[in-house]
């Protein structure tokens, strides 16, 4: 009988819910205070953070941490592979929209924001040097890693976790969750898709990997330019409005997935499938209408017992 710690908690703007398998008395515990300290680092809505610092600090190198470094790298990275469709410097667009403080602050989901559309300004001139860890932010370009932080997060702990003992790990930070080593079952993790609302999950199977989801129904307000949500297309600043509404992912890595469902769901239906093809993974999308497509290799990692326990 495998011996399993379960944590859930509050963190990153999103509730993370951990489950380790047979790792030493109190590993769990480690994580809650170690995903509040990345926090307190990637934030655009924490002051002291080190991406605040490096806005504060725009036009002069600024050192930051390895994790940070190594964040901002992976998101600069996702920028020039995805030809732009994937942009790390829509901070300042998200504030003139209105998402100008972590989600749970805003009022009943009301913005004071101007609602404005202000494309991103691309993150082409972000300097990074690896020799001691240090990032050049050009004045008026602000970071915004929230979404990628979190699959990075949930990538980072769970390496952690296997390094700390344990036997298999499962961390999941609002959507972009990442499994290896056993599982509490036979058969690998179970993890549910979709989810959307009137929408049927699915649930599948995965041993070592992730699975990643981004969708347009969650994290909405309203400013006085109308109803907005938190993912925009980078090159007009606009809200996505690709026909999509949700876009989930099993890949390799939170990180890959995280970046991979966002640009999928930008491109709409046929080419968002295509780009998740390209990049050998697969997954599920849901139009705006409720449709659900399901695309190519999914249904190696689809579950189909008769009841199942979504992990």
């Amino acid at each position: 009988m495998a011996n399993i710690e379960e944590r859930r908690f509050p963190v990153m703007g999103t509730t993370a819910h951990v489950l380790v398998v047979d790792g030493p008395a109190g590993l769990a515990d480690s994580v809650e205070p170690r995903l509040h300290e990345l926090e307190a680092k990637w934030s655009r809505f924490v002051p002291s953070s080190e991406i605040s610092a490096l806005r504060q600090n725009a036009g002069w190198p600024t050192i930051v941490s390895r994790e940070t470094f190594g964040l901002v790298s992976a998101a600069v990275d996702a920028w020039a592979d995805t030809d732009g469709l994937f942009d790390p410097t829509v901070g300042s667009t998200m504030v003139d929209a209105g998402y100008d403080r972590s989600f749970d602050l805003m009022n009943a989901g009301v913005s004071n924001g101007t609602g404005t559309n202000q494309p991103a300004t691309t993150p082409q001139d972000v300097v990074l040097d690896p020799e001691c860890y240090s990032v050049t932010v050009p004045a008026g370009v602000q970071l915004d890693l929230g979404g990628i932080g979190k699959g990075a997060a949930a990538d980072l702990l769970a390496a952690e976790l296997i390094s700390g003992g344990a036997g298999g790990c499962c961390v999941n930070v609002g959507g972009d969750l990442r499994a290896q080593g056993r599982s509490p079952r036979p058969g690998g993790w179970l993890v549910s898709l979709g989810g959307q609302d009137q929408v049927t999950p699915i649930a599948v199977s995965i041993s070592d990997g992730a699975v990643c989801t981004s969708t347009t129904t969650k994290r909405r307000w309203l400013s006085p330019a109308g109803q907005q949500h938190h993912l925009r297309n980078p090159a007009t600043g606009a809200p996505a409005a690709s026909g999509l509404a949700t876009v989930s992912i099993i890949c390799a890595t939170a990180t890959q997935g995280e970046v991979l469902a966002k640009v999928a769901l930008l491109s709409g239906p046929e080419a968002g499938a295509e780009l998740i093809a390209a990049a050998g993974a697969t997954g599920l999308c849901i139009s705006d209408d409720g449709r659900t497509t399901e695309l190519d290799g999914l249904d190696r990692f689809i579950h189909r017992p008769q009841s199942v326990t979504v992990a």
